[in-house]
């Protein structure tokens, strides 16, 4: 695999090496030694799968506390934009943001330390999203960054009246509000 260090500390993008024949490929998506020696050691306790169609934005979530998860990210059918947002108190790319156009065609990841909060776009047709993280979910530590704050700077693929968003997304936070009882 290969592991690329992005521009805010902590957060990778991780290509896992594909073996082709005839049939298709194999892939490794996950090996816990490499993990560990490249990114540190993380422990995770839960896998989860959401399913999108185009214009879908999810997010931006994060789980405050002992509550925080770190993210390992891949897209297993279509293309997403991939976006963490820094919110580590003290950090100095706090605010900051990535964001990575992850595809089931290229196989590339995103690991997000706790620390972030976390959405995606959809930009294909439909998109099967898949996660492991180590925390359980918890709603009562549950919250939203709002995507749209422009205090975040995010580009975005779609005009916001073009988005899917749910009722708990369109009502998130903006940073200059969640800011003073972040982790």
């Amino acid at each position: 695999m290969e592991y690329r260090q992005l521009e805010i500390e902590g957060v990778w993008e991780i290509v896992p090496h594909r073996w082709p024949d005839a049939r298709g490929y194999f892939a490794e998506t996950f090996k816990l030694e490499e993990f560990e020696r490249r990114v540190g050691r993380v422990c995770f306790v839960q896998d989860n799968e959401s399913v999108s169609q185009r214009g879908v934005v999810r997010g931006l979530h994060f789980q405050r506390g002992e509550w925080a998860q770190a993210k390992l990210v891949r897209v297993s059918q279509g293309r997403v934009l991939d976006v963490a947002v820094d919110l580590r108190q003290g950090s100095a790319t706090f605010g900051r943001h990535v964001a990575v156009e992850l595809s089931a065609d290229e196989g590339n990841m995103l690991f997000i330390p706790r620390g972030f909060a976390h959405g995606f776009a959809v930009l294909s047709e439909v998109a099967q999203f898949q996660y492991k993280v180590d925390n359980a979910y918890a709603p009562q530590a549950e919250c939203t960054l709002l995507f749209s704050d422009p205090a975040l700077g995010i580009e975005w693929p779609f005009a916001p009246g073009e988005m899917l968003l749910s009722e708990k997304d369109r009502k998130g936070q903006p940073l200059n509000i969640l800011k003073n009882s972040l982790f």
